[in-house]
């Protein structure tokens, strides 16, 4: 297998430790990082927590039968995607049919060919590899390479689920490019994509590695900050407004940028649910633009008192 910065993971799941020694030994050079469990319970539970890159299952476990581990498996969100290949002394038709039927890959027969255990091994790591890379695009804007409106959403309700747990604050911001459609329609859409590449840019070298960037749709970004308490968020997004105000366009040198920002640290009614957060956040974007723009503004129940008198 080509060697890779990160081993890949395998899981065995078997009640013979004579199998752990002799897989562990045929494939000790194949770049390969083994896990043990020796019943079904304890695959499970290294499964959850590990997310190997692939599984082999043995169908005969001291405590359940591997069909039902592979059940389990395919039933958690968390291992649903990781591929099993079966290991049985069970060479019938019959088990074959029920192991795949369950969601299986592949399935290898005991005693076990070591050759042909190790190329199956390959097609599945190289198929885990796929998916997830296809999972990582999926999750990516491709014309400002910063998360999309999917990796936001999954990435919100997580934060917000540790926020929770763990009683550390949490700030998001919605920001929004001013005049976007003006700036379209004066210097051309090529301008507007190179105004939306130059804001990415300045918004993953301005927050800190911990925090998130993504492009929520349009000229509109969200901006989610672990651990972090308004002023620090509402810090933040001043120096990211100053550094697009203040950036020079080559190519369109009469051009000027700005952005604005809605900052909170709560939902609407207090809510806990990631829509109140982008509502309350969007409230107060929504007021920074109605007070002149190019400025981060914070959401508060006055802003829910100005909005209403407004409209």
């Amino acid at each position: 297998m080509p060697s890779q910065e990160q081993k890949p993971v395998v899981l065995l799941i078997d009640d013979s430790p004579s199998i752990h020694r002799l897989l562990a030994y045929k494939l000790k050079n194949e770049g390969l990082e083994f896990l043990a469990a020796f019943t079904g319970g304890e695959g499970i539970e290294l499964a959850v927590s590990q997310t190997p890159s692939l599984i082999l299952l043995d169908l005969t476990l001291p405590d359940m039968n591997g069909l039902d581990v592979l059940r389990a498996l395919k039933e958690n969100p968390k291992t649903l995607t990781i591929p099993v290949i079966i290991i049985s002394s069970n060479n019938s038709s019959q088990e074959k049919v029920a192991a795949f039927e369950t969601g299986a890959m592949d399935f290898v027969c005991k005693p076990v060919d070591v050759p042909e255990l190790r190329a199956r091994m390959q097609s599945a790591i190289r198929f885990t590899r796929m998916m997830r890379t296809l999972e990582q695009r999926a999750c990516i804007d491709a014309l400002t390479e910063l998360g999309n409106r999917a990796r936001f959403d999954q990435l919100m309700n997580s934060e917000l689920k540790e926020s929770e747990r763990s009683k550390f604050p949490l700030a998001l911001a919605m920001c929004d490019i001013d005049h976007f459609k003006r700036l379209n329609d004066t210097y051309g859409h090529p301008a507007g994509d190179e105004v939306l590449r130059t804001f990415a840019g300045i918004l993953t070298r301005s927050i800190r590695v911990y925090d998130e960037a993504c492009r929520f749709g349009g000229e509109e970004f969200a901006l989610i900050f672990p651990n972090t308490r308004m002023d620090e968020a509402v810090g933040v997004c001043e120096r990211v407004r100053k550094s697009l105000e203040a950036h020079a366009w080559t190519r369109y040198p009469d051009m000027r940028c700005t952005v604005s920002f809605g900052v909170t640290d709560r939902g609407i009614s207090g809510s806990r649910e990631p829509y109140a957060w982008v509502e309350a956040a969007d409230r107060a974007l929504y007021a920074a633009k109605h007070g002149g723009r190019n400025r981060v503004e914070r959401y508060s129940e006055a802003i829910d008192e100005t909005l209403r008198r407004a409209g």
